[in-house]
């Protein structure tokens, strides 16, 4: 073999150990790095105090994931007055029970939830490298494994969180008052964004706070799933001061110095975790994209991005 040749096949070579290990790193260290992603949003009124709000997403419980388990246990200790659920709890058919045991520490603080589709419908296996040709689908060929959605329904109730499903509630938090709406996975576009005015419109007539004038002024928050650009354009319409969505995972695979890969969906690429604004052409609002805390079972890895859950504390805004 040539000086050339040795030094291409080292370079080969090279390149493969550095590829494995970065596959080994990301499916068997950095997927179950769990961590804490801290932020602060000045959207409360002038006086009020802080509301910190647990954000959780993209969950995808399997019943053997025990270190998930624990770890999501534990973030009661963080003490939130709000949790908001972005979806895609369920990773397996039988994994009702794992994400009641994780979830049950948080009885009692209230919260609000959507969902995506891995909570109706099971994963399957697919080429990741799909995701790069645009936004994944169903299998139109395989029937997905349907999972007990009602039940977790029945569970994240009994805990004492709202139903954001294409729906909108009000709620008043450590004298703080909270307008929330949201909608069905966008992904699989189950969003009903036609009955988002009728619903928004509805909740605040039936406030409790209605006839309050000498009240604080109510802050708006905004829930989905998939931040498709059609969902957030039109929460800003309905005067969102904040937007919580998941379903990116981060992109769940990055390059240093370059970010995600992939959104999975038609946000941007910068856009793919973190808190940021999103502008339309008159209107801004809080955006704050989960990365999330799982895979698939059929993906198990990710790679410069961490699992996380969100800790948002809303703030008193300036004069």
């Amino acid at each position: 073999m040539t000086r050339g040749g040795r030094a291409a096949a080292g370079v080969l070579a090279a390149g493969a150990v550095t590829g494995a290990a970065a596959a080994a790193w990301g499916s068997l260290v950095e997927r179950r790095r769990f961590g804490i992603r801290w932020e602060t949003v000045p959207v409360l009124p002038p006086g009020s105090r802080d509301i910190v709000v647990l954000h959780l997403s993209d969950i995808h419980m399997a019943p053997w994931q025990a270190d998930k388990q624990q770890w999501l246990r534990d973030l009661s200790l963080v003490e939130p007055d709000f949790v908001v659920n972005t979806g895609d709890n369920l990773g397996h058919p039988t994994a009702n029970a794992a994400v009641e045991y994780a979830l049950e520490p948080f009885r009692g603080v209230p919260g609000a939830f959507v969902y995506g589709s891995n909570d109706f419908y099971g994963p399957s296996p697919r080429n990741p490298l799909k995701y790069f040709g645009g936004p994944s689908s169903m299998h139109a060929k395989a029937k997905p494994v349907d999972l007990d959605v009602e039940r977790q329904t029945a569970y994240f109730e009994s805990l004492g969180w709202l139903d954001l499903n294409d729906k909108a509630h009000a709620i008043e938090v450590r004298g703080s008052r909270f307008e929330l709406f949201g909608t069905s996975d966008a992904h699989r576009d189950w969003d009903r964004l036609d009955l988002l005015p009728t619903n928004v419109d509805e909740m605040r007539g039936e406030v409790p706070w209605s006839e309050d004038e000498d009240g604080p002024a109510p802050v708006s928050i905004g829930v989905t799933h998939a931040p498709y650009r059609r969902v957030l354009d039109a929460f800003v319409r309905q005067g969102a001061d904040v937007v919580f969505a998941g379903h990116t995972h981060g992109g769940q695979v990055a390059v240093p110095g370059f970010g995600a890969l992939v959104t999975n969906c038609d946000l941007p690429r910068e856009y793919a975790s973190g808190l940021h604004r999103w502008q339309n052409r008159t209107h801004w609002s809080w955006l704050e994209v989960s990365a999330g805390l799982g895979t698939s079972i059929y993906a198990p890895v990710r790679f410069a991005v961490r699992p996380e859950a969100v800790v948002v504390t809303l703030t008193a805004r300036t004069a």
